[in-house]
């Protein structure tokens, strides 16, 4: 499990050190897309298969990091992760819309909860990764280059730790209570 949750934070990892030993985000963005296609590699050749959202990660390395290298602007890896995080945010809207939670799709085989609660959790990550995506270019637009990749790995991780806390104290609340057996 601790060799997973590395290789998944692989790229943002070389991404952030890269830039803050060199100073020079299309270095940076060279290592992460070399970065995420090892990841990718790797992981295909050790399961034969790669999940949706690796691929879709993958694609938007590739896509957006090759747009800033080719036309040497910063502003297609700092939209990167708006884009992924507003593709997250539609995703899980589609599926309230069409009566299918994708949450409760995911993981309702672990946790069994009310129909109420997964609709709540679903539309918490559509309202927060909406608001990722606003904040991401938010930072991007209005702060200095060095203080957006600050924000992307510290900022916006810990945002994201915040709302997993967030969203596991809110389920707490419905899960059964164990019995204990004495």
């Amino acid at each position: 499990m601790p060799m997973k949750v590395l290789l998944d934070f692989l790229a943002l990892i070389l991404f952030f050190a890269v830039y803050y030993t060199t100073h020079n985000i299309f270095t940076a963005t060279v290592v992460a897309i070399i970065a995420g296609i090892f990841q990718a590699a790797f992981v295909y050749w050790k399961t034969k298969k790669l999940d949706t959202m690796q691929l879709v990660s993958l694609g938007l390395i590739v896509v957006f990091g090759g747009a800033t290298l080719i036309f040497r602007n910063a502003i297609f890896i700092q939209w990167k992760p708006t884009i992924l995080y507003w593709l997250i945010a539609a995703f899980v809207l589609f599926g309230l819309i069409s009566k299918k939670n994708v949450l409760q799709l995911l993981m309702g085989k672990e946790l069994q909860l009310p129909e109420k609660v997964w609709k709540n959790l679903a539309i918490a990550w559509c309202v927060f990764f909406f608001l990722m995506g606003v904040i991401n270019l938010f930072v991007a637009y209005t702060f200095s280059e060095q203080t957006w990749v600050s924000y992307k790995v510290f900022g916006a991780m810990g945002l994201m730790i915040a709302f997993i806390i967030g969203q596991v104290v809110y389920m707490a609340k419905f899960l059964p209570k164990e019995s204990s057996c004495r």
